[in-house]
């Protein structure tokens, strides 16, 4: 959408499961699930969209991912670091609880994952993801991806055509 208007894309920090140990759950496939392939709808969804979307095997805390593309943001890098964290996890399979995983994401992207990996040990933007995650809840955000534009809200994987009668109701206002 950035690319067809003049918009700037903002994250914000949503804990989809915020109970999830600091190591991560082994993930238990789903019914109809393979390791190369999602159960529907969602396999569905992916593939309409293009997207890859093998289910990883360990559902990680996403805290120092979250804290990690905080980071990103604040270096002007939010979406790069966002597509190589989505490719890590969904298509390469990876934990993105694992510190190391994080750093590799980083150097991707051309991020110094030295000072990455220190903001995360001293736990420099802990305190924004969690008052975004709060902010969230009282907005009453639920579930990912969840999208604002303007003043409408909505959750889910959508086609890009609801995102351009999204803008042309926002530019119409």
């Amino acid at each position: 959408m950035s690319q067809d208007y003049n918009i700037s894309v903002v994250g914000q920090a949503y804990l989809l499961r915020p109970d999830t140990p600091k190591e991560g759950i082994v993930r238990q496939p789903r019914p109809g699930e393979t390791e190369d392939l999602l159960s529907e709808p969602l396999r569905s969804q992916a593939g309409d969209a293009n997207l890859i979307m093998r289910p990883p095997p360990v559902t990680p805390n996403t805290l120092h991912i979250l804290e990690a593309t905080e980071y990103a943001q604040q270096q002007g890098k939010f979406m790069e670091f966002h597509h190589a964290a989505y490719k890590a996890y969904w298509e390469d399979r990876k934990d993105l609880g694992d510190l190391a995983v994080i750093e590799e994401v980083a150097d991707s992207v051309s991020l110094n994952s030295a000072e990455l990996l220190h903001h995360l040990e001293t736990s420099q933007h802990t305190e924004t993801v969690m008052n975004q995650y709060q902010q969230a809840l009282q907005y009453g955000i639920r579930g990912i991806p969840t999208f604002v534009v303007g003043n409408l809200l909505f959750t889910g994987a959508h086609p890009y055509e609801i995102f351009q009668s999204a803008m042309k109701k926002v530019l119409e206002e």
